[in-house]
């Protein structure tokens, strides 16, 4: 084992030189349990700690560890260490935590490529793709579409051509783990030194397709329901693991609810749509009802699918209001903070 095989590459090596200290070793945390981790080096493998300073240091979740982040850690006894850094991501996949709580889950940091997992069966979704996009786009990893079980898919060139109006520029690939057709694509995008992630509901084939990429079973696989064709949480926590080829996957678990966390830019996504806005007659032309309106002109001509729009809709409303309730949220951080601070000079006063 050498780092190179854990992904370890350029952009990782100038980070740790500006943190590097002597007695830590580099090492990438592979699983998150509560209140511990599991760590690689290139020697060996550790149940690990926070250290108090980082513990006490960190002000948000993003700044402890996660799956697929590289830390600095102190080796212990027992095959224990302690973690003293998080060196800087080059990724992040990041949602809103299920609920009606205002906070950030990071899925897997430090991704290259993202495979976003959606089956062929009943359970293809053309609007969780284009959320799936979104947050694709904005972790910073290049996003690869992989239809899978397209041995029990139906029409399947109608939704490959359908992927190919919201997915504009990304890669499409269609695959069977029984039979596995068009699995090989996929090994080049894990290449010695790359991680990539597989996103996707339950069911989607996720831990399968992980197996024969791997070589061997290394993933618990469960079947699908027939009436639905969804399927269980095989994967209940996320997973870092190390490919004989060099390359890393990190399976995750399949995700009921996908809310945005942030989106700063939908372009990628949206291209289509923010083009035609251009062609507005009026400049901030809210595409409802106004003269000159090239994106209802668009619909109209049925160049652009109401369903697509709206979706484009839905999220700009999401992420609007998750930037109120963000700033509402920080606000109260900062007075509290600042009331605590009042109380402590009160109380140093009186002595």
């Amino acid at each position: 084992m050498n780092l190179i095989n854990l992904g370890w590459n350029s952009f990782h090596e100038e980070a740790y030189q500006e943190l590097k200290q002597e007695g830590l070793e580099i090492a990438r945390v592979k699983l998150e349990h509560r209140g511990s981790y599991e760590v690689s080096t290139e020697k060996s493998t550790y149940m690990a700690a926070l250290s108090g300073k980082l513990r006490y240091d960190s002000e948000a979740r993003d700044d402890l560890p996660a799956v697929g982040d590289w830390v600095l850690i102190a080796p212990q006894e027992n095959h224990r260490a302690v973690i003293h850094y998080v060196l800087p991501r080059k990724s992040k996949f990041s949602r809103k935590v299920a609920g009606h709580t205002t906070e950030e889950q990071i899925i897997a940091t430090n991704i290259d490529t993202v495979f976003l997992v959606n089956a062929l069966n009943q359970d293809f979704n053309l609007g969780r793709i284009e959320r799936y996009l979104v947050m694709a786009w904005e972790s910073g990893a290049n996003p690869v579409i992989v239809l899978s079980k397209a041995d029990l898919g139906k029409n399947i060139e109608e939704k490959v051509e359908a992927l190919g109006r919201v997915a504009i520029g990304v890669p499409v690939h269609v695959v069977s783990s029984a039979s596995d057709t068009g699995v090989d694509e996929l090994t080049s995008y894990l290449a010695s030194g790359t991680t990539t992630a597989l996103l996707g509901s339950s069911g989607a084939g996720k831990s399968t397709l992980i197996n024969k990429l791997y070589g061997s079973d290394v993933q618990t696989v469960q079947d699908i329901r027939e009436g639905d064709g969804k399927g269980r949480h095989t994967t209940t926590s996320r997973e870092l693991i190390v490919l004989e080829s060099g390359g890393v996957l990190i399976d995750t678990p399949g995700m009921r609810e996908l809310q945005l966390w942030e989106a700063s830019d939908m372009s990628h996504s949206f291209h289509d749509i923010e083009s035609l806005a251009q062609d507005c007659h009026f400049r901030d032309c809210k595409h409802n009802g106004e003269p000159g309106c090239a994106v209802e002109e668009a619909i109209q001509d049925r160049k652009l699918e109401r369903r697509r729009f709206q979706n484009y809709q839905k999220f700009q409303r999401e992420l609007f209001f998750l930037e109120r309730q963000t700033n509402k949220k920080a606000q109260l951080e900062e007075k509290k903070k600042w009331k605590k601070l009042a109380g402590d000079r009160t109380r140093q006063h009186r002595r």
